[in-house]
């Protein structure tokens, strides 16, 4: 049996509830019969909300999956929708978000039908790097939160791949070839970054010598890649096996007594504009005490403040100049999306025509829609590492979304053969421009 941590939903009478799912077969076409088991966590949609009673739902700890112009996926069994209808919503039935596991033996370390688990990403990042000293090199970046605290818990790696010569790969902003990075899986339960953001790193190094982009890409560029940004948070999502858990924080259970509801949202605890997401420990967005609490956080903007140089003044209103150069790219899911800053507010970025320019050639690829949060999603985001990248060193900064909203190969757990299928093949060619960009992404 699927089981689905509780929803902390303080204030409403009706208290936690426990949220159990059943093994459900869907596909990416046919839509879902809404499920018999009344325990099986679904998405539900909830229609017609104002930015105030989003915010609500999420400040009481109710799961939002995912927003566009109002309406919200939310996550939870029917008890959890019964909770939703006492507030006054009408939720519908979506989709189930547990796909069907297929009946092929995976092989040791992975979960889920073939996904890998952190200590299987850490031991493949290491083969890749000695098997191709010529190309890479593995960095550790900082530690997650239970390693801070003796618990366990992991480093933070990066891995740079280029054709190596004297200086490169080197934590230093002033690097002889211009920068691309890419983080993925900094919220556990988007299991599917973490498998492409590796794929892309496979089609670096055996591309070297054989493919001609990727010869010339690694000859003139670095690319630096974090496959694995929350270790802890994805050890919890891994823990259930073929019933994954749906951690979307950190392993942080300091911040209150939150039960299974425990972490903080990485993606809204960077340092750049902190501190307008929740301030509920137990709300899915909870962004932490303080900017840059989570030694999660503070490995990758160190990490990231070592690879960039700051191109970009301290005015909001400042641009980044024409020539400035690197490019950064968050993986999450889903939606289908190419965001680009600002996430916190709804003014548009010094560079948008640029960024836009760019974000639309890496669309031709994957066919995703390219906008602000304001044109995608619909709600702003605080603390995010793409502002912060952007913010911070005017470097060319996005969001990708992920996958659809729906079927097979849709939501936070897509069957697995959806990432060879689909969404590696459909973001392969758009991260190659973005990476091709790296020396001039504003066209400069």
């Amino acid at each position: 049996m699927h089981m689905k941590r509780r929803l902390a939903t303080a204030g409403i009478a009706l208290g936690l509830v426990a949220a159990a799912t059943g093994a459900a077969t869907l596909t990416a076409q046919a839509e879902p019969a809404e499920p018999a088991d009344s325990s099986e966590t679904v998405t539900w949609t909830v229609g017609d909300l104002t930015a105030d009673e989003l915010a609500r739902l999420e400040q009481l700890g109710f799961d939002v999956a995912h927003e566009h112009g109002g309406d919200a996926h939310i996550l939870g069994d029917e008890a959890v929708a019964e909770e939703l209808r006492a507030l006054g919503h009408d939720p519908e039935f979506f989709d189930t978000v547990y796909k069907e596991v297929g009946a092929t033996v995976q092989q040791e370390g992975t979960y889920y039908g073939g996904y890998r688990t952190v200590d299987s990403y850490e031991a493949d990042l290491q083969d890749v790097a000695d098997a191709n000293p010529d190309l890479t090199v593995l960095h550790d970046i900082g530690d997650s939160w239970l390693k801070t605290e003796g618990q366990g818990g992991h480093d933070v790696y990066a891995i740079c791949v280029t054709k190596l010569a004297d200086g490169d790969c080197q934590t230093a902003p002033d690097s002889t070839k211009p920068r691309f990075s890419l983080i993925a899986q900094i919220h556990a339960r988007e299991i599917a970054t973490g498998e492409i953001a590796m794929r892309w790193i496979d089609k670096l190094v055996a591309g070297y010598g054989t493919d001609p982009a990727v010869t010339e890409l690694l000859d003139t560029t670095e690319v630096w890649v974090v496959p694995m940004a929350n270790p802890d948070g994805t050890d919890i999502v891994a823990s259930g096996g073929d019933d994954p858990i749906l951690q979307r924080k950190n392993a942080n259970d300091s911040n209150g007594n939150c039960g299974d509801s425990l972490g903080v949202d990485l993606n809204r605890n960077s340092s750049f504009e902190w501190g307008a997401d929740s301030t509920n420990p137990c709300a899915e967005t909870f962004q932490g005490p303080s900017a840059a609490s989570e030694p999660e956080t503070q490995a990758i903007e160190d990490w990231l403040r070592a690879l960039h140089p700051d191109q970009r003044g301290e005015n909001p209103d400042d641009a980044a100049p024409a020539d400035a150069r690197d490019v950064f790219i968050s993986l999450h899911s889903y939606g289908n999306y190419i965001i680009l800053p600002w996430g916190y507010t709804d003014d548009k970025a010094p560079n948008d025509a640029a960024l836009r320019d760019l974000g639309a050639a890496m669309a031709e690829s994957n066919g995703y829609f390219v906008g602000t949060n304001d044109d995608t999603v619909g709600y702003s985001t605080s603390g995010t590492t793409d502002d912060f990248t952007y913010g911070e060193f005017g470097i060319a900064s996005y969001t990708f979304e992920v996958g659809e909203d729906f079927g097979d190969c849709g939501g936070f757990f897509p069957a697995y053969e959806c990432v060879d299928d689909t969404l590696w093949p459909e973001n392969e060619g758009a991260l190659l421009t973005a990476a091709q960009a790296a020396a001039a992404p504003y066209g400069g």
